[in-house]
């Protein structure tokens, strides 16, 4: 499976290099018990804005992701992922280890990451956070290919938010609360950020 991380790897790096982001980026290694190990790359700064850089990981998509109630999981086609968190400002304390814990929730608890997913951790993304959520989106970066016959790894776009802005996205959904960061002026990217007040 080495060669799996490694064609998504020269994704990412062929990605970010066609955006400007060409400086090797920063690994943290984070392993869970019986787990395999997870990266987290920090790309950045992105020139398109000096303050805001790209987290994504790696290690999610060496194997495909399947729903523990299925009979039979497929080894080669099944759906791949690794996710990605755009901030503001420096690496906010802990948000490798939450990222590495989304990316290994599909190992772990048999999750299948996919857009308008909604990964709850219950607890701070962060240091200081008011987060405690991921909701997942398509991405920039979209889907890297693999070799045949494997399935492409989507990369998803993994937005911080808080209990009460997760609390409206399992009663109103993934775009309602889209439109209420849109509406509302909210900077998704800002660590700081206050939460949306949707109606």
């Amino acid at each position: 499976m080495t060669d799996v991380l490694a064609a998504v790897r020269t994704g990412l790096d062929e990605h970010f290099a066609a955006a400007g982001i060409t400086a090797e980026p920063v690994s943290a290694s984070v392993t869970f018990l019986g787990t395999e190990r997870i990266e987290v790359l920090r790309f950045g700064p992105d020139p398109a804005d000096a303050d805001v850089y790209h987290y994504v990981t790696l290690g999610c998509s060496r194997h495909p992701m399947f729903d523990p109630t299925e009979f039979v999981a497929d080894p080669i086609h099944g759906p791949r992922a690794e996710v990605t968190v755009s901030l503001r400002g420096p690496t906010p304390t802990g948000l490798a280890r939450s990222l590495a814990i989304l990316a290994a929730a599909p190992a772990v608890e048999g999750l299948v990451l996919e857009a308008d997913a909604l990964v709850d951790l219950e607890t701070p993304l962060f240091a200081g956070a008011p987060f405690t959520a991921f909701l997942l989106s398509p991405s920039d970066i979209g889907e890297i290919a693999l070799p045949d016959p494997m399935t492409a790894v989507n990369v998803l776009a993994a937005t911080p938010i808080t209990a009460t802005e997760a609390a409206w996205v399992r009663l109103k959904g993934a775009d309602a609360m889209r439109e209420a960061w849109q509406t509302d002026g909210v900077d998704v990217l800002n660590p700081a950020r206050r939460a949306a007040n949707p109606t």
